[in-house]
């Protein structure tokens, strides 16, 4: 009534080549999605945690996509999905494209916090996700179906032109947008933390990896003495992922370069 900027519009001939448009579109999304669901089931080594978490958005994808490719269908068809008949279908439509539109999200935010966790070395919050991985895969299917059905309980859905939804500009602003936004800085903030992280670690082990050169390359054979073993490592949280691979990279390359030296000065 008030608020029905994004109510239905008049069925024009550009708004019938855009739902066109949004049928093909939201086909070929389904099509990458469900490569992503057959490449987890078919593979064996893809169910690793990480892709069980990409399965997730893969599955939310797929029926988001799915959801208005019915919708777009029928209208394409001709097919009047906002007349008094299809009302039950409308208000169905409504509810999947409320649940699983926003349930992206949710997977995405899940993804960059099991990143972040993991990445910077946050042993046992990062182990604690991944032994609990069915109350992961809870949290975005309960946060996104709850939100769709206070949706159809409380306001209702109607056409919005190419698919059902809410009518209402500000329900769509406090139930859709807000909460989307706001997942978006977060979403910011941790890889913009992350990068600063891997920032500040390149810089740290290529200085560290030129000072140990330039000490190596006064002895040629001091390579010999090379024993990545006996530096010692606290068994809690002494060094992450990063440094490990790093002091593994970084010693295997002085001994090729040892070893060239050796062979140069013989």
């Amino acid at each position: 009534m008030e608020y029905a900027a994004l109510a239905t519009p008049e069925r024009t001939g550009a708004e019938e080549f855009l739902s066109r448009v949004v049928l093909v579109v939201s086909a070929a999304s389904m099509l990458g999605s469900g490569w992503v669901i057959l490449s987890f089931l078919v593979v064996p080594t893809l169910r690793t945690f990480r892709h069980q978490l990409i399965l997730g958005l893969g599955i939310s994808e797929f029926l988001a996509a799915f959801n208005v490719v019915i919708s777009t269908g029928l209208i394409v068809s001709g097919t009047e999905i906002w007349s008094p008949s299809l009302k039950p279908f409308c208000s169905f439509n409504g509810f999947m494209a409320q649940a699983f539109v926003v349930q992206t999200d949710y997977w995405i935010l899940s993804i960059a916090v099991c990143t972040y966790l993991i990445l910077m070395d946050h042993t046992r919050a990062a182990s604690w996700v991944q032994n609990y991985r069915v109350i992961l895969w809870c949290v975005p299917w309960g946060l996104s179906l709850m939100w769709a059905l206070l949706g159809f309980v409380i306001v209702r859905y109607g056409d919005t032109g190419g698919w059902c939804w809410f009518t209402s500009d500000r329900v769509r602003l406090l139930a859709n947008f807000l909460p989307r936004w706001a997942i978006i800085f977060v979403i910011m903030c941790i890889y913009t933390r992350l990068c600063l992280f891997l920032y500040r670690s390149y810089k740290a082990i290529s200085r560290d990896h030129e000072v140990t050169l330039e000490t190596r390359l006064a002895d040629p054979h001091q390579w010999q003495l090379l024993d990545i073993g006996q530096r010692s490592l606290r068994p809690n949280r002494s060094s992450n992922s990063l440094r490990k691979v790093s002091r593994f990279l970084k010693a295997l390359d002085h001994q090729l370069k040892g070893q060239l030296l050796r062979c140069l000065s013989e």
